[in-house]
Parts: structure tokens; C-alpha cells; sequence
């Protein structure tokens, strides 16, 4: 079991020093994967309630805007170089070694748990694990907030891919290839068969905002 990707963390740990400037748009590659990043992680934000437990941490962009809307926030990050990264930008956040499958209790109770980018690296069966045990994790009605790449449909995953390969962008189009992108139907079906009733709003032509809330 690769929990959390495990595979990608030294992609992460070399990622980590220019994470931000591709986040920003600077890796023509990437900038279809993160256009409106800025947007995209204000609309978790603005879905999160109470205290917020946040995987994938990476160098801490949602963290501070959690920060900054008042929420106390509990921070899992597998990959040390990005917790480097967090703990430079933000010293006041404390994030912890995890992955979605294998993370501190928490000291405080959760109502909301986040993530952005991140929920891919798992397989569907390790999505489903990390799901069910969100499920044990949450009071009623408490959310889980993601934003994570997806595809609508197999046309749209093959549109991708073409798109992908006829740019030259081959380090994209390996990323779409080997990594766990979920088709929505999949994702929706694991949520629901662990008890959350969850909505799917597209925010750029790969990343769509997923809120599911505990029934």
C-alpha cells in the first residue's frame, strides 16, 4: 500500500523549492492544471467550518488561508522538504509526518478536513480506506473540503491526454498516466458507499472543488 502516494514523496521533497512559482503559473506544462489556483483554494476555505484537519499540506498556500479565516488548523504532510517549506513561509503552522491512511489522532475535534492537489496520489481502494475512516473521524455533519484533479468521463480523459501530448507537455502527460486520477462517477460512489452525500463543482479543465458532508 503506497499511503498517500508514498511513491511521490521524492517528487515532492525535489518539487518543493519551486512548488510555488508552478502553482503561480511560471511551468507553461502545468498552468491548465492550476489556473486559478488563488480562487480555487478560497472556495475550500470558504466551505470549511470549525477546526480543519489538512492533508497533503505541501507548502502551506491552504494552510495560511485557513489561518487567516480563523479556523485552527491541523496540518499532515508526508514529504519532509515540504514541511521544510511550510515551516520557512509559515513558522506558527505545525504540520506533522502522515498521508491519508496513516496520521495522528488529532487533540481537538475536527469538523472539517481539507486538501488541495493531493487526494490523486491514492488508489481508488486506498481513497475508499482513507474515506471510511474520515467517516470514523467526523461528528454528524462534519465536511470533507477537497480540491483534486479528476476527470468527468473517459472522452475527457482522452481529450486530456491528446491535448497533453500534441503541446509537447510529456511531463503532464506522464503525470495524467501514471498518477490515480478518478473519474467523477468513481469518486462519487466512495464517498456515498461511506455514508457522505457529496457535490462536485468544476473550477479549470482538471481540478473541481468535491464537498461531501457526513449523513
Amino acid at each position: 500500500m503506497n499511503q498517500l502516494g508514498r511513491e511521490f514523496v521524492d517528487l515532492f521533497d525535489k518539487w518543493a523549492t519551486s512548488y510555488d512559482k508552478t502553482v503561480a503559473g511560471h511551468d507553461p506544462q502545468y498552468r491548465a492544471v492550476f489556473e486559478n489556483y488563488d480562487q480555487i483554494l478560497s472556495e475550500v476555505v470558504y466551505h470549511a467550518e470549525g477546526n480543519v484537519l489538512e492533508f497533503g499540506v505541501g507548502t502551506g498556500n491552504l494552510s495560511k488561508k485557513l489561518l487567516d479565516a480563523g479556523h485552527f488548523v491541523v496540518g499532515v504532510e508526508p514529504s519532509e522538504a515540504m514541511r521544510h517549506a511550510t515551516n520557512i513561509k509559515f513558522p506558527d503552522i505545525t504540520v506533522h509526518d502522515g498521508d491519508f491512511l496513516t496520521y495522528p489522532t488529532p487533540e481537538i475535534p475536527i469538523f472539517t478536513i481539507v486538501s488541495s492537489y493531493a487526494f490523486h496520489h491514492l488508489t481508488n481502494d486506498e481513497k475508499d480506506k482513507a474515506i471510511a475512516g474520515f467517516y470514523q473521524l467526523l461528528p454528524e455533519n462534519g465536511k470533507v473540503v477537497f480540491a483534486d484533479t479528476l476527470y468527468e468521463n473517459e472522452e475527457t480523459k482522452q481529450n486530456l491526454w491528446k491535448q497533453a501530448e500534441e503541446n509537447g507537455h510529456m511531463n503532464l502527460l506522464h503525470d495524467l498516466q501514471t498518477e490515480y486520477y478518478p473519474f467523477r462517477s468513481e469518486l462519487q460512489k466512495i464517498f456515498e458507499n461511506n455514508g457522505f452525500y457529496v457535490t462536485f463543482k468544476q473550477m479549470n479543465d482538471f481540478a473541481w472543488l468535491i464537498v461531501a458532508e457526513k449523513q
